[in-house]
């Protein structure tokens, strides 16, 4: 058996509606109709990405920062003019606009904490 490739990531979050409503109204996500009840599945693309509620035994309160370790890019079509509406929307910023090899670069924390990296190349 071999594996392919990452094909689903899922954010954990504390209020599945209010880190849907962050995707969706800060980022511009659109839910994917066919999510199951304890997470919500936005159609992004290649990749799935969701927000759920935590599995059993996961104490999102008990973590200095959820995702400790793990980094989750997310591509944009202008990451210069995303992180100027987060910033201006009061979205903490984790980590400033930078050009590198994956085009305008920046993070920023969500409600939850997760540090999230946006790249427009």
């Amino acid at each position: 058996m071999t594996v392919t490739g990452v094909d689903f990531v899922a954010l954990q979050v504390r209020d599945l509606e209010a880190a849907a409503a962050f995707y969706e109204k800060r980022l511009g996500l659109r839910r994917d109709p066919a999510g199951p009840p304890h997470a919500v599945v936005f159609a992004t693309t290649p990749i799935p990405f969701a927000v759920r509620e935590p599995l059993p035994g996961v104490d999102l309160e008990a973590a200095p920062r959820p995702g400790l370790g793990v980094a989750l890019w997310l591509k944009a079509d202008d990451a210069q003019r995303l992180h100027d509406e987060l910033a201006a929307a009061g979205v903490p910023i984790v980590s400033a606009p930078v050009d590198g090899p994956f085009g305008r670069t920046f993070s920023f924390s969500d409600p939850d904490g997760y540090a999230v990296t946006v790249h427009d190349r």
